[in-house]
């Protein structure tokens, strides 16, 4: 087993994965990074697990997206929120639990 560090948001991970799939790793971890970035840019520095979240529903999104196969991207998470108050506090209410729940670990 191959061990990558990779850089998400400025700060390194250790991530472990099988023999010469460390560059897929990179690759996946850098489109990650992209969507973290976006994420913290359009609502500022909240906390990597929320940052980290968020980013992660904007992927799902678009996986959900690229399977339905509408052919078009799929608006960012970060965008729908910020048009739909209602989701950005039921974020806002998960990452607050996933940040408890993490502190308790």
């Amino acid at each position: 087993m191959a061990t990558v560090t990779v850089e998400i948001n400025g700060r390194p991970y250790a991530v472990g994965c099988a023999d010469g799939q460390e560059d897929r790793v990179r690759q996946l971890a850098n489109e990650f990074d992209s969507h973290v970035r976006q994420v913290a840019g359009d609502v500022g520095h909240v906390g990597d697990l929320r940052l980290f979240l968020m980013a992660g529903l904007m992927l799902a999104d678009e996986l959900t997206e690229a399977r339905r196969g509408n052919g078009a991207p799929a608006a960012p998470a970060a965008q729908a929120a910020a048009s739909t108050d209602g989701v950005a506090e039921a974020l806002n209410a998960v990452a607050a639990r996933l940040e408890k729940i993490a502190q308790g670990l």
